[in-house]
């Protein structure tokens, strides 16, 4: 009879079993699942009395290798039947019915009805003595059979079964922990059935405070595919900013990323994932011209009517009569040219009209002699490999906002030339928003590049600062899906606005921080449900991105398996 192993300090590892410190983990495998399941069935096989835990691991099957895959299970079955033989001595009636749910299923991945998954599978029975826990899972075995679940106790493969994920799902398993099921098999292991927060093929965007249920949100499948999240310093926005891209990019890797970052905060996540960082700043050889056509296509009427406001995101002070002469002025530049105007170009413009304005002469000066001299040239920047964070951390606080408006016309440019599915994250977003002028700007953007595949993630700390004007309450009005974390305090009008109850207003200013709680709270206000969340991620998840968003997450790209990124 062979004993115990010992696996490490205080881990010995048993046939079926291991002991980490005082506590026993049982686990169990299910090799073969039965043909059909009802929906939030683990609810009626897991006794609440018992600690057992199903503990899964979920890797979409990029569709075209899925599409591959059922077809040749549709040619297997087939050309079994053809010989009469099954290879693993399966019925005739087996072989078809195998062969139709191939074909069907083949045909609803196809459309993108369906998606398949690589699904990692245990069950875990816990406790302190030994004895008990093997108790446990004789009684889940049974509980596991009548429904036809086949199950495998692992002799000394626990510890392969009970090791830590990693991102790529790559780590050696034991037999039977691996399946592949198609989305409503994955479905039917979650035990909550209110759909209304489960949208197919979402990403995981939080868990109900009230009784742990998972929230998953689809963006691409509403009309409007863009979300806000809003929260006071240290409520956790930029992580589940990060946790954003990195569960959209684990679903959709084909989905472009651009990152407006002014503080800089994203460039690690950005690099570990295999894309790209564009500093720009005085002395950076990184530039976009603001007046380029390019950015709309090389539609010069287009750029003229948005070059008046993205100035005005510099200089917001403009009296009536400068903002005339100088939209005549820019209007004058793409009429008469040149082919690709500099700022230089509209200031010479500018001067030689008497009714210029002198202040706005003067203005001017601050992109030939002044700190923005460094836009007066052609476009230099290339767009790297997604996601793409621009960081504006080397810039002026002054400058900001007319960094962020001219880099935002630039990047609807790079969506509207590009299909496929495409996400903006606008960090630092009231930036845009306070100024009339520039949340026209900000608000018209948003709502068109929903025409061309796209969302935007808006990332500020408090909607207040777009309830100023009516083009920022109408940027809001046009997100999908909106996270109010921990915020200061609910103004009346912000209440108003997102219809939020007494009981909402006087627990947002309370709602936990992650270094309360270890996770954020939230509230989701998704069309006419306002929903109390918590923002949480997996351990992987959590380390990889607290890596990444460090100050040397910039160099920690290696650490995600190529796979992942």
């Amino acid at each position: 009879m062979t004993g115990p192993r010992e696996q490490g300090p205080a881990t010995f590892e048993g046939a079926g079993w291991i002991r980490r410190g005082c506590r026993f983990d049982a686990p169990l495998l299910v090799p073969e699942l039965p043909s059909e399941v009802p929906f939030g069935f683990l609810g009626r096989v897991l006794p609440t009395s018992a600690p057992i835990e199903l503990r899964l691991r979920f890797h979409r099957i990029e569709p075209t290798a899925a599409v591959e895959m059922l077809h040749a299970a549709h040619a297997v079955a087939e050309a079994e039947l053809a010989t009469g033989e099954g290879s693993t001595g399966r019925r005739p009636a087996q072989l078809v019915r195998e062969s139709e749910s191939a074909q069907d299923l083949g045909r609803q991945v196809a459309a993108r009805e369906q998606e398949l998954w690589r699904v990692g599978m245990s069950f875990h029975c816990l406790g302190t003595n030994r004895s008990r826990v093997e108790r446990f899972r004789t009684e889940l075995v049974r509980r596991l059979s009548v429904l036809g679940f086949r199950t495998r106790v692992p002799g000394y493969e626990v510890a392969a079964v009970t090791a830590a994920p990693d991102l790529a799902g790559t780590a050696a398993r034991p037999p039977g922990y691996w399946h592949t099921l198609h989305t409503d098999g994955v479905g039917a292991f979650f035990p909550f059935v209110d759909e209304t927060v489960a949208e197919p093929g979402g990403i995981l965007l939080g868990l109900l405070l009230e009784d742990a249920s998972p929230v998953f949100l689809d963006r691409w499948r509403h009309a409007s595919q863009s979300w806000g999240v809003f929260g006071t310093t240290g409520s956790g926005k930029s992580f589940a900013t990060a946790l954003t891209i990195l569960r959209t990019r684990w679903m959709r890797p084909e989905v472009e990323v651009f990152i407006l970052d002014p503080l800089g905060e994203f460039g690690g996540l950005a690099r570990a994932l295999g894309g790209s960082v564009l500093t720009v700043a005085e002395g950076s050889d990184v530039r976009w011209n603001p007046l380029d056509p390019a950015s709309t296509g090389g539609d010069r009427a287009e750029k003229a009517a948005r070059v008046g406001s993205l100035l005005r995101a510099l200089f917001p002070s403009l009296a009536d009569e400068e903002v005339a002469a100088l939209d005549a002025a820019v209007s004058r530049l793409y009429r008469a040219g040149p082919e690709v105007p500099r700022l230089s170009d509209l200031a010479r413009e500018l001067r030689s009209r008497s009714s210029t304005p002198g202040r706005l002469n003067a203005l001017f000066e601050v992109f030939e002699t002044g700190s923005l001299r460094h836009l007066n040239g052609p476009t230099t920047a290339s767009w790297g490999s997604s996601p793409v964070s621009i960081d504006l951390s080397g810039v002026s606080d002054d400058h900001r906002p007319f960094h962020l408006a001219y880099l935002f016309d630039a990047v609807y440019g790079r969506i509207r030339a590009n299909a496929g599915p495409k996400l903006l994250v606008v960090d630092e977003a009231h930036l845009l928003a306070g100024h009339p002028a520039t949340a026209a700007f900000f608000d018209r953007l948003v709502r068109h590049v929903r025409h061309y595949g796209a969302g935007v993630l808006v990332v500020s700390q408090n909607p207040d600062d777009f309830l100023s004007n009516e083009s920022g309450r109408s940027l809001l009005r046009n997100l999908r899906a909106t996270v109010l974390l921990r915020l200061p305090n609910v103004s009346v009008e912000c209440r108003e606005f997102f219809g939020l109850t007494e009981a909402e207003s006087e627990w947002l200013p309370r709602a936990r921080l992650p270094k309360e709680a270890g996770y954020s709270e939230g509230l989701l206000r998704f069309g006419e449900a306002h929903l109390p969340i918590a923002l949480v991620a997996s351990t992987p998840e959590y380390e990889f991105l607290t890596r990444a968003l460090s100050p040397a997450g910039a160099v920690r790209g290696a650490d995600l398996p190529p796979e992942g990124r």
